[in-house]
């Protein structure tokens, strides 16, 4: 497992944890950076703080393209995976959008059900088809 995927992994736990237990997931990121116990990748506060200061473009995106899905219906491991995915994808430049992309479907086929790595790999897809004109 690469180092980058660890910090993916990491940052989508204290979304989900932050989701979960409907507090601010800056402060969980705060709290985990101040363990001493715990040892976070440079790459998992990128994304964590990158998905909290575009978080209304990143649910403007996500509702926009999971036709059928309202946000607040999604699983929430869901919702923080497709938010991390179009962080990536639209926050990212140098990051490659199959990357950012298989990324997110591996989490989700690791994290969740058996319909989700479709779901997301579909809404992932349409924002990279659509990237262009959403930056």
């Amino acid at each position: 497992m690469s180092a980058r995927h660890k910090a993916r992994k990491r940052a989508l736990d204290i979304l989900f944890e932050s989701a979960i237990r409907k507090s601010d997931a800056l402060g969980i990121l705060s709290e985990k950076e101040s363990d001493p116990d715990v040892v976070l990748n440079e790459y998992t506060p990128v994304l964590v703080r990158g998905v909290c200061e575009n978080l209304v473009g990143i649910d403007d995106v996500i509702a926009q393209f999971s036709r059928g899905w309202q946000i607040e219906r999604m699983p929430p491991v869901d919702l923080c995976i497709l938010r991390l995915g179009v962080y990536e994808l639209l926050c990212q430049p140098e990051l490659p959008e199959n990357v950012a992309i298989s990324e997110a479907v591996e989490l989700a086929t690791e994290l969740s059900t058996d319909e989700s790595p479709s779901f997301v790999n579909g809404v992932l897809a349409q924002v990279a088809q659509e990237r262009p004109s959403l930056s």
